[in-house]
């Protein structure tokens, strides 16, 4: 009489909260001797206290055993102690269920109550034998004559069919006699378990259509009506028929109900169902962009964000309707509420159009520009009006000042302009001022696509590249981006494009030798060491187009200039062909040899007269030796042989496999001491007798003769198996696992071998000193002809090339080698998911992929590598007089 009930128990958790572990295991001791007792009563109460215990989140699966002892109890306020017990605490994996069959059986034909509570536990507990056997007395308690033992056996059987889907076969008849019963409520309960099961397989419910169909004109629950709605959206992909038949109805739903839910519950299925696309006319389809636009402008959250979902789903069969509402979605990018702000991107990304394309981009890439500080502070009245209406507060953080969410607004400007190799771009100029105002205010490491992206651009659109080349001087010019190019976010990689473009289009600059100051100058050592590289060798392309044309026009006094150049670009290569970087000292390397060529060259060179032949040692000089150093055509025609084309996504598909190349074939044979030799590897006859007679005449002529009887002929070639056939030993697999890792070893510090060698760049935290760009116009930038850049334009050659308003031609396909077979088309699953560009570096520019959706939780990255797969091949027993087949270890097959 003296034991502590459940009462106790949580007034001495609260008494104790200083020293709750202590009194929890003093409370666990008193139930541990309290559930050993026969008295019913007392292990009942000891169990609904460990209930209570494991709520708290303390384990209680020790007394797994006893909650079936008061499980079994005869009283009805036990029972449900037990069967409470049991909800709470039993899983799939817990022993005792396998002696609840039984007592499960026998409760189930019991009075309503334990059947009641019998239900109610095995909903929760059930498993896949305890479904198996019990199904069929499940689904005998549909026809009980109490409609609430009817509804909970529903439940218990959606459970049971989750389990056991074999049952299904038996099951679904007396499911369907449920949709007629007398009782509102076990319909309710049956058509919420056909809509979980329907999810599963649509097709075996589709013979419910028309009881659904009538449920659907007949009943006036909004609840009900939903879930018949979602089961409609679900079977009418499986059935056109139907499609026409629930037009008529949703549509009149859609204009009547006063519900939100049921409204978008109809306008969704008509989207999935594909109704929009069967319907007469666009009626439906603009009533339903109607509605969910009204969502749009709506107070609620919750309505923004289904209403985005859905329109993303009508956009790409009616982008004309969607389009209408442009301006309500874009305030919705600016939305405090992360997952509105990403579905809104996702709806502008797939309405983008060729007429929208430019004013959709120009929204986007203001909401990168950050606010002034000193308009960004509230006057005195605004403080004072935001005091008396405190739900027109704005919080001072704006979205876009995520670094997550820029980086991701930034990559959507990317794609959404370059989709589908630039099909919606009408304006080059345009674009590749968006991607030049794009690396001053994005902010976030989206350097590379930029990088890419100008390249591709320049690459296929032969139009644009004296304006690209244009905008790259200034971005190479622009002392403030070198400078800040180590910081984070600071699109650095845009002036690696920079270079590139200059050096492969220095065709067009009038006066190259004065952009050398800023390929060449101090400062970029500071850069990644794959734009300094491209540094190095835009300045000598540069070098070369300018003394080629300078050869033309040569002028005596244009000889110290020309030193002097010389002096600066050796003194440059010199410095950098100490870099630790290979490509950078490669290139200063070769560069250097290069240019100490033609110094010499030019400091041999001695002007001549145009009227005295002169005479230099006795020798007359030719009157046909130029009148220029001939160095000065030395360089450029190494980089202006040949054009610098795109390449078409299936050029190398289509290349033919010389003939004769064994792609099987050993490039080096492994040891064969260990494994048997590959068929396309022949050993020396003088070899094995050599080795032969080294042992004896007797043991040569023993491995002669085996030597021979191992050989064949297989495919016009010698095969020839290793007198030892045994199984690799563990201290064998050891040593050439050992010499793999040396291997391996010798290739990491081979600087001829290409690996990932990408230099990692260290994190700064000054990132206030980038410069913010304010875009009042697109394009920022002064126009190539304005009198604001003068410098820039008088780099320029005089050209007629302009970009006019006619469509310029783009390079989508790329060109193919010569010699290749047009092959069938990739199928989707191996076609390349980009466009490659390449570059004279060898190096790639690749279009923007599509984006995954952002993911505002970081995912928890792979700490292991999965150990490898080894394959053991059994060894077939041989047969007299049949030839030995050559075998190869499984270990070797990735080797080739």
């Amino acid at each position: 009489m003296w034991e502590r009930t459940l009462q106790d128990l949580i007034r001495g958790l609260r008494a104790n909260k200083k020293d709750e572990a202590k009194f929890i295991a003093q409370a666990v001791d008193e139930i541990r001797k309290e559930i050993r007792s026969k008295d019913m009563e007392l292990k009942a109460g000891a169990i609904l206290k460990l209930t209570y215990l494991d709520m708290l989140g303390y384990d209680m699966s020790w007394a797994s055993f006893n909650v079936v002892e008061v499980m079994s109890s005869p009283k009805y306020h036990l029972k449900s102690v037990g069967y409470l017990a049991a909800s709470q605490s039993f899983g799939p994996d817990t022993d005792v269920l396998m002696l609840t069959t039984n007592l499960l059986k026998k409760d189930l034909v019991s009075n309503p109550g334990d059947i009641a509570i019998s239900l109610n536990g095995l909903s929760h507990f059930v498993s896949p034998d305890l479904a198996r056997d019990l199904s069929h007395d499940l689904v005998a308690m549909l026809n009980h004559s109490r409609p609430h033992i009817r509804k909970r056996a529903v439940i218990a059987v959606y459970k049971a069919l989750v389990k056991y889907p074999d049952a299904t076969a038996f099951a679904l008849t007396r499911m369907k006699e449920k949709l007629d019963d007398p009782d509102q409520g076990v319909v309710s309960a049956t058509i919420n378990v056909l809509c979980e099961l329907v999810r599963r397989n649509p097709q075996d419910y589709l013979p419910l259509a028309p009881q659904l169909f009538r449920l659907l004109t007949t009943s006036s629950n909004n609840w009900m009506l939903i879930k018949l709605i979602k089961l409609f959206g679900f079977l009418s992909p499986y059935e056109p028929r139907l499609v026409r038949k629930l037009q008529p109805p949703i549509t009149e739903l859609i204009s009547t109900t006063p519900a939100i839910s049921l409204l978008y519950e109809c306008v969704h299925t008509c989207i999935v169902g594909g109704m929009l696309q069967m319907h007469s006319g666009n009626s439906l389809a603009e009533m339903c962009v109607t509605k969910l636009a009204a969502f749009l402008q709506d107070p609620d959250q919750n309505l923004k964000y289904i209403a985005l979902l859905a329109l993303v789903k009508i956009v790409p069969s009616h982008p004309h309707l969607v389009a209408k509402y442009q301006d309500v979605i874009m305030t919705s990018v600016n939305d405090q509420d992360i997952s509105i702000r990403m579905r809104a991107l996702d709806l502008i990304t797939a309405m983008v159009t060729p007429d929208n394309l430019q004013s959709i981009a120009q929204q986007l890439l203001s909401h990168l520009v950050r606010p002034d500080p000193s308009t960004a502070l509230p006057s005195a009245t605004q403080s004072l009006a935001n005091v008396t209406s405190p739900s027109s507060v704005i919080s001072p953080l704006s979205p876009s000042q995520s670094s997550a969410y820029r980086l991701t607004l930034s990559q959507r400007i990317v794609e959404i302009c370059s989709q589908d190799t630039y099909a919606n771009v009408a304006d080059f100029q345009w674009y590749l001022s968006v991607l030049v105002d794009l690396s001053y205010v994005a902010n976030v490491d989206i350097g590379k696509e930029i990088r890419d992206q100008l390249v591709d651009v320049v690459s296929r659109v032969r139009a644009v590249r004296r304006w690209a080349v244009e905008l790259m001087i200034r971005l190479l010019s622009d002392d403030t981006f070198l400078r800040n190019a180590r910081e984070e976010g600071s699109c650095a990689e845009v002036l690696w494009a920079a270079a590139w473009i200059v050096g492969e289009n220095s065709s067009e600059i009038s006066e190259p030798h004065k952009l050398l100051q800023y390929l060449l100058q101090p400062q970029i050592s500071t850069l990644a060491p794959e734009t300094i590289a491209v540094y190095l060798q835009a300045s000598v392309k540069l070098f070369g187009v300018w003394a080629a044309g300078l050869s033309k026009q040569w002028d005596n006094d244009d000889l110290p200039k020309v030193k002097d150049i010389v002096e600066t670009i050796i003194g440059c290569m010199r410095e950098f062909a100490a870099s630790a970087d290979i490509e950078v000292q490669e290139r200063a390397a070769n560069a250097l040899q290069l240019f100490s060529f033609v110094r010499a060259d030019i400091n041999s060179f001695r002007p001549r007269t145009d009227s005295i032949i002169a005479i230099d040692g006795g020798f007359e000089t030719s009157m046909e030796d130029p009148i220029y150093p001939k160095s000065l055509l030395l360089v450029n025609p190494l980089f202006s042989l040949y054009e610098l084309n795109p390449v078409n996504l299936a050029a190398q598909n289509n290349v033919p496999v010389p003939e004769g190349l064994d792609l099987d074939a050993w490039i080096v044979p492994p040891p064969r001491d260990t494994f048997l030799e590959p068929a396309s590897v022949a050993v020396d006859d003088d070899l094995l007798l050599k080795k032969g007679k080294s042992k004896g005449k007797g043991k040569a002529k023993a491995k002669e003769g085996k030597a021979a009887k191992n050989s064949s002929r297989r495919g016009g070639e010698r095969v020839v198996l290793t007198s030892s056939e045994t199984p690799e030993t563990p201290e064998q697999r050891a040593e050439r696992e050992q010499q793999r890792l040396a291997r391996l070893e010798r290739q990491r510090e081979d600087p001829y071998y290409i690996g990932d060698k990408t230099p990692s760049r260290p994190d700064q935290d000054d990132i206030d000193s980038i410069p913010v760009v304010h875009l009042d116009d697109m394009p920022p930038l002064p126009a190539a002809n304005s009198a604001a850049s003068p410098h820039f334009s008088s780099l320029l050659r005089e050209s007629t090339t302009h970009i006019s308003a006619e469509p310029v031609v783009v390079d989508r396909d790329g060109e193919m080698p010569e010699g290749a077979v047009l092959l069938p088309p990739l199928p989707p699953s191996q076609k390349p998911s980009r466009p490659i560009t390449p570059l004279s570096n060898g190096a790639s520019a690749h279009a923007p992929p599509a984006f995954p959706e952002y993911v505002i939780e970081d995912e928890v990255p792979r700490t292991g590598t999965p150990e490898p797969i080894k394959v053991v091949r059994a060894k077939k027993k041989s047969t007299p007089g049949a030839k030995k087949k050559r075998t190869r270890p499984a270990e070797l097959e990735g080797l080739q």
